[in-house]
Protein backbone atom coordinates (compact mmCIF):
# COMPACT_ATOMS: atom_id res chain seq x y z
CA UNK A 1 0.00 0.00 0.00
CA UNK A 2 1.45 2.98 -1.00
CA UNK A 3 0.87 6.58 1.15
CA UNK A 4 1.78 9.95 -0.75
CA UNK A 5 1.19 13.57 -0.36
CA UNK A 6 0.70 16.41 -2.75
CA UNK A 7 1.28 19.80 -2.06
CA UNK A 8 -2.17 21.45 -1.92
CA UNK A 9 -1.69 25.41 -3.54
CA UNK A 10 0.78 27.29 -0.83
CA UNK A 11 0.70 24.43 1.73
CA UNK A 12 4.05 24.64 3.86
CA UNK A 13 6.57 21.65 4.12
CA UNK A 14 5.62 21.80 7.55
CA UNK A 15 1.72 20.91 7.02
CA UNK A 16 2.36 19.07 4.54
CA UNK A 17 5.00 16.38 6.33
CA UNK A 18 2.23 16.35 8.85
CA UNK A 19 -0.10 15.56 6.68
CA UNK A 20 1.32 12.60 4.84
CA UNK A 21 2.67 11.26 8.58
CA UNK A 22 -1.38 11.30 9.43
CA UNK A 23 -2.40 9.10 6.43
CA UNK A 24 1.17 7.02 6.99
CA UNK A 25 -0.54 6.21 10.44
CA UNK A 26 -4.32 5.80 9.35
CA UNK A 27 -2.74 2.91 7.43
CA UNK A 28 -1.16 1.03 9.85
CA UNK A 29 1.44 0.23 7.81
CA UNK A 30 4.02 0.38 10.73
CA UNK A 31 2.14 -1.34 13.33
CA UNK A 32 2.19 -4.60 10.74
CA UNK A 33 6.34 -3.82 9.61
CA UNK A 34 6.69 -3.93 13.74
CA UNK A 35 4.78 -6.74 14.09
CA UNK A 36 5.81 -8.98 11.52
CA UNK A 37 9.63 -7.89 12.70
CA UNK A 38 9.98 -9.26 16.16
CA UNK A 39 8.78 -13.14 16.79
CA UNK A 40 6.02 -13.51 19.65
CA UNK A 41 5.68 -16.56 21.32
CA UNK A 42 2.16 -18.06 22.19
CA UNK A 43 0.84 -17.31 25.95
CA UNK A 44 0.95 -20.56 27.78
CA UNK A 45 -2.25 -21.32 29.59
CA UNK A 46 -0.37 -21.05 32.60
CA UNK A 47 0.39 -17.26 32.02
CA UNK A 48 -3.08 -16.83 30.93
CA UNK A 49 -4.22 -17.91 33.92
CA UNK A 50 -2.13 -15.86 36.24
CA UNK A 51 -2.52 -12.56 34.27
CA UNK A 52 -6.35 -13.18 34.60
CA UNK A 53 -5.90 -13.37 38.23
CA UNK A 54 -4.12 -10.27 38.28
CA UNK A 55 -6.62 -8.44 36.10
CA UNK A 56 -9.76 -9.16 38.26
CA UNK A 57 -7.24 -8.57 41.91
CA UNK A 58 -6.76 -4.93 39.77
CA UNK A 59 -10.84 -4.70 38.86
CA UNK A 60 -11.58 -5.48 42.75
CA UNK A 61 -9.55 -2.94 43.51
CA UNK A 62 -10.83 -0.39 41.49
CA UNK A 63 -14.02 -1.55 41.95
CA UNK A 64 -13.81 -1.26 46.06
CA UNK A 65 -11.85 2.30 45.70
CA UNK A 66 -14.61 3.90 43.22
CA UNK A 67 -16.66 5.57 45.97
CA UNK A 68 -13.48 6.43 48.07
CA UNK A 69 -11.95 8.74 45.64
CA UNK A 70 -10.04 10.29 48.46
CA UNK A 71 -7.83 7.21 49.68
Amino acid sequence: MTVFAIRKGEESNDRLQSRFKKQFQETRILKKLRKVKTHNRKVTKRLQRIRALKREGYRADNKKNQFYSNM
